[in-house]
């Protein structure tokens, strides 16, 4: 919707002119906006007690670390430091392997193996590296994880805006997962994150209920399990 058109249908809504008729605007005002923040209250009750910090999460066989875009087909800061934190979880023994899982819908672009080349450089071994390119969505890497990689206990990283999203999409598919939150500058991006994360939530707790297929499944892999022997 335009400017002009936007401004023209404010001009034609018609606020009730009696007591009566404000009372009930407002009463659905704030029924809908009641319904609009459950799923996020749902998110926050059911993932927030299993966010932790690289220093604190339970130790498990794998951290999953979820695309978070390229920058000229290096991994942007915010996805630069979610694999930081997969470095940190690996170097201390927290992990023993890490699945890494983007979007790789294009042949111009790869964020798993973006991925795989920066956890190299940073020391993680490269066959201890494990890259899933059709996590399309968070319910995509998720379900493809548990029924593709055979994930069952995991650790999840990604950012503390969308980390409680991603915990209770994984516990819906099946895995038992902690969380860690990375922390960034509180910036424009951060901010769009946290809105993103309120009308997002809705599509969340329909995917934990209805649990539906990827948008690409596929045979199941091994390359998991041969990287945790």
């Amino acid at each position: 919707m335009g400017r002009r058109a936007l401004l023209g249908w404010i001009r034609r809504v018609r606020l009730p002119r009696t007591r009566r008729g404000q009372r009930r605007a407002f009463q659905v005002v704030v029924a809908l906006s009641v319904l609009a923040l459950l799923p996020a209250t749902w998110l926050n009750a059911t993932a927030g007690p299993r966010v932790r910090t690289v220093a604190d999460v339970p130790a498990a066989p794998v951290a999953v670390v979820f695309g978070a875009g390229l920058w000229n087909g290096e991994p942007s800061p915010y996805l630069a430091h979610r694999l930081d934190a997969a470095v940190q979880l690996y170097r201390a023994g927290r992990v023993r392997a890490v699945l890494v899982t983007g979007d790789n819908s294009r042949h111009d672009y790869d964020e798993p193996d973006a991925m795989r080349g920066y956890l190299v450089r940073h020391g993680v071994p490269t066959h201890k590296i494990v890259g899933d390119y059709a996590g399309f969505d968070t319910w995509d890497s998720c379900t493809r994880a548990r029924r593709i990689f055979g994930v069952d206990r995991a650790v999840l990283v990604s950012q503390g805006f969308h980390i409680r999203r991603a915990l209770a999409l994984c516990t819906a598919a099946g895995i038992d997962a902690y969380g860690v939150g990375v922390s960034d500058k509180h910036d424009v991006t951060w901010a769009y994150g946290e809105v993103r994360e309120i009308f997002a939530a809705g599509k969340a707790a329909a995917e934990a209920a209805l649990r539906p297929d990827p948008h690409f499944l596929g045979p199941k892999e091994k390359g998991l399990a041969q990287a945790l022997r």
